[in-house]
């Protein structure tokens, strides 16, 4: 499937559109370095962040929640990586794959953690804190729901702020995997192609 919808140059934009723009390609994600480009060479916006601009008012919430979990979350960043690419791997997102693993490459991610996300599965993890939070996460993604243990050991960890910030990264990523889908041609796994997880069980 290709992109439904085409890019929008910035001198195209009305002004409601624009101030999205400007929001998305300004702000804490335009400081320090750039991991993935937001735009293309021309100016207009790659990935989900395109679709964000069909209804500003949508559009300028989603990316508030989107900047809000990447900045100003008590998730470390190598946490926040990890599970941004569990989310990517369930949803097969080609764009938040390649994005988020150059982020956590940066984040200090090795390409070992690197692969057995890409594959579906959980790093070995010796820290108990990044442990528990990718095995709620893997609940997250797989069943949608923790359980009694999976919830009291990632509170354990992180705190009731860690676990509701966690399952809102969770959310936001699935949502953009979604609108992918919808807006710009990424499709859903082959289903004679889908790796085998790893158990969640640290």
């Amino acid at each position: 499937m290709t992109a439904r919808i085409a890019g929008r140059l910035p001198d195209e934009l009305d002004e409601p559109q624009a101030e999205v723009y400007r929001a998305i390609t300004g702000g804490a994600r335009a400081t320090g370095p750039q991991a993935f480009a937001l735009t293309d060479e021309a100016g207009r916006l790659r990935g989900p962040f395109n679709a964000m601009l069909l209804s500003p008012p949508v559009g300028m919430a989603v990316q508030a929640v989107g900047a809000a979990v990447r900045y100003e979350s008590v998730l470390t960043d190598r946490v926040r990586e990890m599970a941004v690419l569990a989310v990517a791997a369930h949803w097969n997102s080609t764009f938040e794959r390649e994005a988020h693993e150059a982020v956590g490459r940066a984040c200090g991610l090795t390409d070992s953690e690197l692969s057995t996300l890409r594959a579906g599965g959980l790093p070995d993890l010796a820290d108990p804190a990044e442990r528990a939070a990718l095995c709620a996460t893997a609940a997250l993604v797989e069943v949608g729901a923790l359980n009694d243990q999976e919830y009291d050991d990632t509170v354990a960890e992180w705190g009731e702020r860690g676990l509701f910030e966690l399952t809102t990264l969770v959310g936001y990523y699935a949502l953009l995997a979604l609108q992918l889908r919808v807006f710009a041609g990424e499709g859903p796994k082959d289903p004679c192609d889908t790796p085998q997880t790893e158990s969640r069980t640290p």
